[in-house]
């Protein structure tokens, strides 16, 4: 059963249409990610369902509760947002326990609740530093800890990893989902970075110019793009028209294919002739730009030892795992 349901939603500034006819359905305890290039809409919706932002029309349900005409103080929606806002000449214990003062909790039970907040961001030793004596990600842990303190029926991030090093996201990013399905909350998170959107979500909505134009798991939305623009923003698809296409299979194809570049396999015998152009090393994959047939080819091959790596100009040959090739609108 869906827990927050999004009816016919709009929002425009001016004539300027950001999103509309926004529908969708998520339910209790899921992790759901809304993925998609800057300007698509995805922050905004956000912020509407936070009651941030006013929205133009539609239906925001929580749990049957429509939120559209509350205030975003009666929503019990915690919001993490991208730069931290935590209060400078507070301490961590008193920028957590901030939501609970608002509430009129009572000391005992706030100073309990925000020890248990802390604990879970594994800061309990923090709690009376302030905001310079704290890293980035400490500082974006103490606004994950003041949404969490609150128990909301629903937790909104707003792209709160990416002004972090690469080192320090991937780890907060672990122990958010962590966190998540510990309290089993409902979880919305915005994010332009495709594989933050594959490694944490139960539900992936990818977003492009106001409308979502794909929703589904992770492997759903990698493997099986509805069109060039899916395929073009999860992974690194080889987009290939219908000539280019018809040249590289050696047969009549009417549409666009979209072929992922772990899907070609390179070897000395195979059905397509081909020459390797290039190669970058990424880490334990070994990325090759290849020319097939005249048409240009990402490959990309796992990096066992340097025994296995080929060099720029090598002849080769190439099979495509036809299972592989998608056709995309």
């Amino acid at each position: 059963m869906s827990y927050l349901s999004i009816r016919g939603l709009h929002k425009s500034y001016g004539t300027t249409s950001i999103f509309s006819d926004i529908d969708c359905e998520i339910g209790k305890g899921e992790f759901v990610t809304l993925l998609g290039p800057s300007g698509c809409g995805k922050s905004t919706l956000l912020r509407c369902i936070a009651g941030l932002t006013e929205v133009g029309g539609g239906q925001i349900l929580l749990d049957g509760d429509d939120l559209v005409p509350q205030a975003p103080q009666k929503r019990g929606i915690g919001m993490v947002f991208q730069s931290y806002a935590l209060f400078p000449n507070m301490t961590v214990q008193q920028n957590v326990a901030f939501g609970l003062r608002m509430q009129k909790v009572a000391k005992e039970e706030s100073a309990e609740r925000v020890r248990e907040a802390l604990a879970m961001v594994e800061l309990g030793d923090f709690a009376a530093r302030y905001p310079h004596q704290l890293s980035g990600g400490q500082c974006q842990r103490v606004a994950l800890a003041r949404s969490l303190v609150t128990r909301p029926r629903l937790l909104l991030l707003d792209e709160p990893l990416s002004a972090l090093d690469a080192r320090i996201r991937k780890h907060l990013r672990e122990q958010i989902r962590q966190i998540q399905r510990e309290l089993g909350l409902t979880t919305i998170f915005v994010t332009h970075d495709q594989e933050e959107a594959l490694v944490l979500s139960d539900r992936i909505f990818l977003m492009n110019a106001g409308q979502i134009v794909q929703s589904g798991d992770a492997e759903t939305l990698y493997t099986a793009p509805v069109d060039v623009f899916a395929a073009g923003f999860i992974g690194n698809y080889n987009l290939l028209d219908a000539s280019q296409a018809s040249r590289l299979l050696d047969r009549p194809v009417s549409s666009r294919i979209a072929i992922r570049p772990e899907a070609i396999q390179i070897g000395s015998q195979g059905k397509i002739e081909a020459q390797i152009r290039s190669h970058s090393l990424l880490g334990n994959v070994i990325r090759y730009r290849i020319e097939a047939r005249g048409v240009e080819l990402l490959v990309d091959v796992l990096n066992r030892s340097a025994d296995d790596m080929h060099a720029n100009g090598q002849r080769i040959a190439l099979n495509i795992d036809a299972n592989a090739i998608r056709e995309v609108a």
